[in-house]
């Protein structure tokens, strides 16, 4: 929690005068068992009605006036901890969009979720409660021994024993309950992960009519989640009982010790009955302190889940403005030396001594087998990654030398899953250029060969995409991610494998539709479908990371036997019918 004070910053008004209040009701309450005790001793014997209504009219004033100061504490309490929550959670989605692909590869979708929201909500609930009763409890509980020193020493002594037993029970409870509430915050990761990834996969999880396994995993997680619950639940419910056991045991000798003193004559009966009621606020405060305890545990364990986040440093870093003077040729719009990089954990490089220059204006074609390495070196490109050795620049200057407004500038991304999000098709597409006509955003339809789609919705433009795009099919999907990426004019445009959705016909005019753009745009096309490069400038042929075959179409298909079998194995037909007989023979 101490990490995170900074965003009390602009509420240490309301962090002071929200226990401040508390304390006062607080002071209040310890009042009143003196006027009832007053009441017993002498207003009752004597029969003194004027004493009688002056103590009952106090009463009710304490009580008006205790209840003032609460509902004022509980305004600024809430008031804190609601900001504070509100600055902790935007600051947090800051860090995480500050953070590299590497970093959210690392965490998982699922944990930042979790400590986005539970996470941030148990924090609140946590800081909440112990602006208001964090220092009230133990005000009422040394406050209650303080006042019975004033009306008897040795009947005192009972509070002096309790108190301190009392505090070892529930800090002993609290320092073995905050570990175990960590491990049920990362249970709690993997149910949601478990849910995440069920809503998102539901087709293919019906496809393969695999839901009654899906139920059995997500019945184990939250098994495992349930258990780790109950088992820390077990251990926190012991705080009641073992708090009522001993305040019990003191009531008892309280009011034997009590009635003693009564009949020796040194104290009155109001005096115990004052006594007792010191010792009955003990067990209520003691009952909120154990209960506020479990839920500051909670809120500490979130906490540390939190700070856990904002202690990983962002893997890449910008200038602030882009440095230095091209040091290569400005024409090269890409160039690749000696690239090689590799995802965490994994064994074998994506991209192994990756070397090539694409000009501008070119059209570089990418293909390979599955797992090749193809959206690994697209990534590079837009430096959703940094390589671990070699050098990559963007018109002769290092990509490390971009500031991050003009590198996104500079490249424009479609990438492999189209994704768009929920309002209309204007607000998607103007993420490439906020300020963007409707002129250019139509250009842009146009050329991604979607003016049908948004013309056939009602509204055009104004029409409203669900979470995720999901009222449109993959192909509109796709269609519109593309249209999204040109509204930028980008002067690099990557598309990593995003026409796979479409129909022949459609993806040759969206090729040629491309090339037809005005000004210089270097266009990187990764595609598994050989027809879709055939007219690109270059194409790299990638084979577990390395360049296994570069040129155009033709030469490949001279030189290149990856590109061949690639090639050969989609258009059979026009296989050479030496290689046929080749193939026969083979088999």
């Amino acid at each position: 929690m101490k990490k995170l004070r900074v965003f009390l910053a602009d509420y240490k008004k309301e962090s002071i005068l929200a226990p401040a209040f508390k304390l006062l009701e607080a002071l209040f309450d310890l009042f009143v068992p003196l006027v009832v005790a007053r009441v017993i001793d002498e207003g009752i014997p004597s029969g003194n009605r004027g004493l009688l209504f002056r103590q009952f009219g106090l009463l009710i004033l304490l009580a008006v006036v205790g209840i003032v100061c609460s509902v004022t504490a509980q305004y600024f309490a809430a008031r804190a901890s609601v900001g504070f929550a509100t600055k902790l959670r935007q600051a947090l989605f800051d860090h995480i969009q500050k953070l590299s692909y590497k970093e959210l590869d690392k965490l998982g979708t699922n944990t930042l979720i979790t400590r986005m929201t539970s996470d941030v909500q148990q924090v609140q609930n946590g800081l909440n409660l112990a602006l208001r009763l964090l220092l009230r409890s133990p005000f009422i509980v040394f406050g209650s021994m303080i006042m019975a020193f004033t009306i008897d020493v040795k009947a005192a002594l009972v509070f002096v024993v309790a108190i301190p037993v009392l505090s070892v029970v529930v800090f002993a409870i609290m320092l073995v309950s905050i570990p175990l509430y960590r491990k049920v915050q990362a249970a709690l990761d993997k149910v949601l992960g478990a849910t995440r990834e069920n809503l998102t996969g539901v087709r293919v999880i019906r496809a393969f009519c695999k839901e009654q396994e899906e139920v059995k995993d997500f019945d184990a997680k939250n098994e495992a989640l349930t258990r780790m619950n109950e088992f820390v639940g077990r251990i926190s419910a012991l705080m009641n009982p073992a708090t009522y056991l001993l305040i019990n045991l003191a009531t008892i000798i309280l009011i034997r010790v009590g009635a003693v003193r009564v009949n020796l004559g040194d104290i009155q009966q109001g005096d115990v009955v004052a006594l007792y009621n010191y010792m009955a606020q003990m067990i209520v405060e003691l009952i909120k302190l154990a209960s506020l305890i479990i839920t500051i545990d909670k809120s500490i364990a979130c906490a540390e889940r939190i700070s856990h986040i904002f202690e990983v440093e962002p893997g890449q870093s910008f200038p602030e403005s882009t440095k230095g003077e091209a040091a290569g040729d400005p024409a090269t719009a890409v160039a690749f030396q000696d690239v090689s990089f590799s995802y965490e954990g994994a064994r074998e490089p994506s991209v192994d001594h990756v070397t090539f220059a694409a000009k501008q204006g070119e059209t570089i074609g990418i293909i390979g087998g599955t797992g090749a390495g193809k959206s690994s070196l697209v990534n590079l490109i837009a430096r959703c990654y940094d390589p671990q050795e070699g050098k990559i620049t963007l018109f002769g200057r290092d990509i490390r030398d971009y500031s991050m407004e003009d590198l996104v500038n500079l490249v424009g991304v479609v990438p492999q899953k189209a994704v768009l999000f929920q309002g209309s098709i204007r607000d998607n597409l103007r993420w490439g250029d906020e300020n963007a006509e409707d002129s250019a955003l139509w250009d842009a339809i146009r050329t991604a060969q979607a003016e049908e789609v948004v013309k056939g919705k009602e509204g055009e433009l104004d029409f409203q995409l669900e979470q995720n795009g999901r009222n449109l099919s993959g192909g509109q999907r796709q269609r519109l991610t593309i249209a999204r990426a040109l509204v930028k004019k980008p002067k690099i445009l990557i598309m990593d494998d995003s026409a796979s959705a479409l129909d022949f016909a459609t993806d040759a005019a969206l090729r040629k539709a491309i090339r037809g753009l005005a000004g210089s745009m270097t266009v990187f096309l990764v595609s598994q479908r050989t027809a879709s490069l055939m007219n690109a400038d270059k194409i790299l042929v990638l084979d577990d990371g390395k360049i296994a075959g570069m040129g155009t179409h033709a030469q490949l298909l001279q030189d290149c036997p990856l590109y061949q079998e690639i090639f050969y194995s989609q258009f059979p037909e026009k296989r050479p019918k030496e290689m046929a007989a080749g193939k026969e023979v083979l088999a």
